[in-house]
């Protein structure tokens, strides 16, 4: 955070600006003195006192890391949520629930800014830390409700590959996605599933078994 000057009539005071701007207590504060300042002679050649000040940074937990980065980036989309965030240490998770309305715009096309946003939250939770923290982002229950969608998909790829005895190859998705599909048919004895492509277009695809 940069600094701010403030001024008033004795370095006090001018503590006193400071805390009430950033509406901190002052051992919450960070400042310099710029300016004693002086009464002058009987009022005359007064000098405001003057500080720069600013909040102490502060090591933050990895919750509130969490929820100052997403509220941050919310308010520049415009976007009211309540951002719901539970850590779990031992298994060093960390789930995020977003509650608001239009959650659709959180969520993207097949939800891919939901993904983004997942993303750059995993990058700022991981930022120096020891241990690498898994991170889930979801809105309105999507993840299970996708999940529950793709291996449905995977399911009726898998009867179409036996009646029609050819491949097929499904559309490109996140590593996340493409390990449900492979989940849902791993123990499937006449269909196989295997990996294809570069990121991001890596795509599942789904063979019949040779025997």
């Amino acid at each position: 955070m940069e600094y701010i000057e403030f001024s008033a009539k004795t370095v006090n005071d001018a503590i006193t600006a400071a805390c009430q701007h950033f509406t901190v207590a002052s051992d919450s504060l960070d400042y310099e003195v710029i300016e004693e300042g002086s009464s002058g002679f009987l009022g005359i050649n007064a000098k405001k006192a003057v500080i720069k000040a600013r909040v102490k940074e502060v090591e933050l937990s990895i919750e509130d890391k969490a929820k100052v980065f997403l509220n941050d980036v919310l308010g520049a989309m415009d976007i009211t949520a309540v951002v719901e965030v539970k850590y779990e240490e031992s298994e060093k998770t960390l789930d995020i629930n977003l509650n608001g309305e239009d959650m659709g715009i959180l969520i993207g096309k097949r939800g891919q800014t939901l993904d983004s946003l997942q993303y750059l939250v995993s990058m700022v939770v991981n930022k120096g830390s020891d241990e690498y923290i898994r991170v889930k982002v979801d809105t309105e229950n999507y993840r299970e409700r996708r999940k529950l969608t793709l291996e449905n998909l995977a399911k009726n790829i898998a009867f179409k590959v036996k009646r029609t005895k050819r491949s097929v190859s499904l559309e490109p998705m996140n590593p996340y996605e493409r390990r449900i599909i492979h989940s849902a048919l791993q123990n499937d004895r006449y269909v196989t599933t295997h990996s294809e492509g570069e990121e991001p277009f890596r795509k599942v695809v789904v063979t019949l078994k040779k025997y």
